[in-house]
C-alpha cells in the first residue's frame, strides 16, 4: 500500500546543452522588459553573455542588471525592490549560482508588492503571509549544487553574532522555467565544483531519508545520486568526458532541488544554516564537509533507537548504489560511510576551523541547527550527537 503524498508545483524545465540558446525567447514570451538577477561578473565574462543579449535584440526585449556578490542578505532583496518597483518589469530572470538565483526568487516576489522581505522571513520577522503577486521568474543555474532553480524558498543571510540563514518560502516564488544548460557549468573551479556538487548529493541523500519521503521522490533521489556518482569525483578528478560529467551533475542538482522542495532535508542542513549564518563559510562546504559524520551519526542513533526504521534500508541501498556490489544491509552501510569519508578527502573539503569555528563557538551552533531542515532528519537527534557531528569535522 502506497500512502498518501503531496507534490507541490514545479517549473518547467527545459534541461540539455545548448538551452541557454532558447533564454531570449523564453523571456520574450512574458514581454518586452526584463531584470536579469546575476553573479558578480562571471556570467556577464563568459561567452553566453553576448548571445543572450544578442536573444533580447532579436525579440526587442529591455534588461537591466541587478548584481549579487556572495550570499544575498534581505537589505540585497529590499534594496533591489525599492529601485527597481514600478518600473513595470514582466520578467525576471536569475543566472548564476544558489545565490543569484535565491536573490532573483525574492525580488520577483516582492517587485509587485513593494513591502520588506523582512515581512516574510521564517524565523526573524513577523512572518506575515505573503499574497503575492509575483513578477514571472525564469531560473538559470551555472553551477551544480543547489537546486534552487527547482525549489520556492529564497535562501537569505545576515551575517555576523546576530545572523542569520532562513528562507522566504511561498509556491508563488517557483520559477516559471527552470533553464538547465551543462554548457554553463564548463568554468566552473574546481573547489566551486566540489562543494556545490557535494551539497547536491547531500540533499539528494537527505530527501532520500527524509521522514516524509514518498515513492515518486526516492525516485528521484536515486536517480540523481547515481548521476553524482558517476559524475562526480570523475569531473573533478579528469578521469571521464568532462561534458557528460557535466551533464550528470547538472541533471542531479535539479533533481536534488525537485526531491528537497517536496520533502526536506536533514541534519547537515540544520547544521548549515547557523555555521553560514555566524562563520564565512559558503554552504556547499558546509554540507560536504559535515555528510559523511552526520551520516555516521545518524546511522549509529537509528541503530540505537529505531532499529526498524526504512532509514536504515535506504542508507543501504545507496552503499550498494555507490559501491556496485551485492551487500547485505551491514556491509551496504559500512561501505557507504567509507565513500563518503574517500569522497571527503580527495575533493579536498576543508575542516570548520579553516573558518574560524572553534570547541566553544558549538553550543551555540547546536542551539541553531533545529530549524526546518532538521525537522525531517530520519531521527531527532540529541545535542550530544549534533555536537559529534561537529566535532568529527574541526
Amino acid at each position: 500500500m502506497i500512502r498518501p503524498f503531496n507534490i507541490a508545483r514545479l517549473p518547467r524545465i527545459v534541461y540539455g546543452p545548448g538551452a541557454i540558446t532558447r533564454l531570449g525567447d523564453l523571456a520574450g514570451t512574458f514581454g518586452a522588459n526584463a531584470l536579469v538577477v546575476t553573479g558578480a561578473r562571471s556570467f556577464q565574462d563568459s561567452p553566453y553573455w553576448e548571445g543572450l543579449l544578442a536573444g533580447f535584440k532579436a525579440r526587442s526585449v529591455r534588461w537591466e542588471v541587478v548584481r549579487v556578490a556572495g550570499e544575498p542578505s534581505p537589505q540585497l532583496v529590499d534594496d533591489a525592490v525599492t529601485y527597481h518597483r514600478g518600473r513595470h518589469w514582466d520578467v525576471v530572470i536569475g543566472i548564476g549560482g544558489g545565490s543569484a538565483l535565491d536573490a532573483a526568487k525574492a525580488i520577483a516576489g516582492l517587485l509587485i508588492p513593494g513591502n520588506s522581505v523582512l515581512d516574510h522571513l521564517e524565523g526573524v520577522g513577523p512572518e506575515l503571509p505573503y499574497r503575492g503577486p509575483a513578477v514571472p521568474f525564469i531560473a538559470v543555474p551555472t553551477t551544480a549544487g543547489t537546486g534552487s532553480e527547482a525549489t520556492k524558498n529564497a535562501v537569505l543571510s545576515s551575517h555576523g553574532p546576530k545572523g542569520f540563514k532562513k528562507s522566504f518560502r511561498d509556491e508563488k516564488l517557483v520559477a516559471e522555467f527552470a533553464l538547465v544548460d551543462p554548457d554553463l557549468l564548463a568554468t566552473c573551479p574546481k573547489p566551486v565544483l566540489a562543494a556545490n556538487g557535494m551539497d547536491a548529493f547531500t540533499q539528494l541523500l537527505e530527501a532520500y531519508v527524509s521522514s516524509r519521503a514518498n515513492p515518486m521522490t526516492d525516485a528521484l533521489a536515486l536517480s540523481g545520486l547515481e548521476a553524482a556518482r558517476d559524475g562526480l569525483l570523475p569531473w573533478y578528478e579528469g578521469t571521464d568526458d568532462p561534458a557528460v560529467c557535466r551533464s550528470r551533475m547538472a541533471y542531479a542538482a535539479l533533481l536534488s532541488g525537485i526531491a528537497l522542495a517536496q520533502v526536506g532535508l536533514g541534519s547537515v542542513h540544520g547544521l548549515a544554516s547557523p555555521l553560514g549564518a555566524y562563520f564565512p563559510i559558503p554552504h556547499g562546504v558546509a554540507c560536504g564537509t559535515l555528510v559523511a559524520a552526520a551520516t555516521r551519526v545518524n546511522v549509529a542513533a537509528l541503530a540505537e533507537r529505531d532499529a526498524a526504521s526504512p532509514a536504515l534500508r535506504k542508507y543501504a541501498d545507496v552503499g550498494r548504489l555507490l559501491s556496485r556490489e551485492r551487500l547485505d544491509d551491514a556491509e551496504a552501510i559500512a561501505a557507504l560511510l567509507t565513500h563518503l569519508e574517500d569522497w571527503t578527502r580527495r575533493l579536498n573539503l576543508p575542516r570548520l576551523s579553516a573558518y574560524g569555528i572553534r570547541a566553544e563557538d558549538f553550543a551555540r551552533i547546536v542551539a541553531n541547527s533545529r530549524g526546518s531542515s532538521m525537522q525531517t532528519n530520519p531521527i531527532v537527534l540529541t545535542d550530544d550527537e549534533i555536537g559529534r557531528i561537529l566535532t568529527a569535522r574541526l
